[in-house]
Formats: structure tokens, sequence, C-alpha cells
């Protein structure tokens, strides 16, 4: 169980490469890691489907495991259960609102509403809400971006799913 408990250790040091502030454990994307031998599996969940950011993320998981001393890595990327933004750790939250990216939030946008029907989302800069949606796409797939009308600040929202 030592090596189960240094490997997921390891793992809380890989980040998202989109979202630098992110691990891959705040995220929610490490569905399991398996152990046989000296062979290591980590089983894993993208974000969005065909996301760029995991292929970096598995390279990264490997490199991370491999420096460790652990070189015979096998990545495994399951697509059930989806991934929701419901796995994202609290602390991904906060880290996101702290790196100037609203987080995801109920009931917005991203549960299939018309582009007209999106509900305001808090400011990650001065928490107004008086914020609009300008694109439901922002500088990634995964998030929209919106304008604060109060501190007039761009952002990006993390999309809901």
């Amino acid at each position: 169980m030592v090596k189960h408990k240094e490997i997921w250790d390891i793992l809380a040091s890989v980040t998202d490469p989109e979202i630098p502030v992110l691990t891959i454990q705040d995220l929610g994307i490490i569905r399991d890691v398996k152990m046989e031998g000296d062979a290591v599996e980590v089983v894993i969940t993208p974000t969005y489907s065909g996301c760029p950011a995991m292929d970096f993320i598995a390279v990264n998981i490997k490199a991370a495991l491999e420096e460790k001393g652990y070189p015979n890595v096998k990545i495994t990327s399951v697509l059930s259960p989806a991934w929701t933004t419901d796995w994202m750790s609290e602390a991904a939250r906060e880290k996101l609102k702290a790196y100037g990216v609203a987080p995801p939030q109920k009931g917005t946008i991203d549960k299939g509403q018309l582009f007209s029907e999106a509900k305001p989302i808090e400011c990650p800069q001065c928490g107004s809400m008086d914020t609009v949606m300008i694109s439901q796409f922002g500088s990634t797939a995964c998030k929209a971006y919106y304008k604060c009308n109060s501190c007039k600040e761009p952002f990006d929202y993390f999309k809901c799913h």
C-alpha cells in the first residue's frame, strides 16, 4: 500500500497543461491506479471528448512516474462514466477563481439552454454578478467567454457538464 500512496502523491504533482494551477487530481480525472509487479496502470477520464490536453496529460503522468522510478507505466483512458465538473475538488474551484477563471456553476447554459438564456456568472475579478456571455467558446473548448459590466474585465468561465 505504501507504493500505491506514493504513486497518488506523484500524480498530485501533475498539472493540467491548459490550466497550470490545477492538478489532474484537482480536476478529478484520475479514475484508478492499478499495480501488478513493477507495472503501474493509471486510468483517466477526459474532461471533454477530444480534449487535446489529454495526450499531454498522459505524457506528463508517464514522465512523472518514470522520474520517480516507475519505468513500466500504462495510461488507460475510459469514457464511461463521462467526466463531470462535479468531480472537481473544491480546491480546484478556488484555484480557478484565483487564476481569473470563473469556476463551473450549477444551472447555467451548459445544460442545453439557448445562448440568449445564459445566466450571469460571478466575475472572478470583482465578484459582480453583472456579467454577460460574449461567446460560448473561450480560450479553450471547455470554457466560455464572459465580460463583467462592473469592472469591464473579460474572463473565461469553465463550463459545467
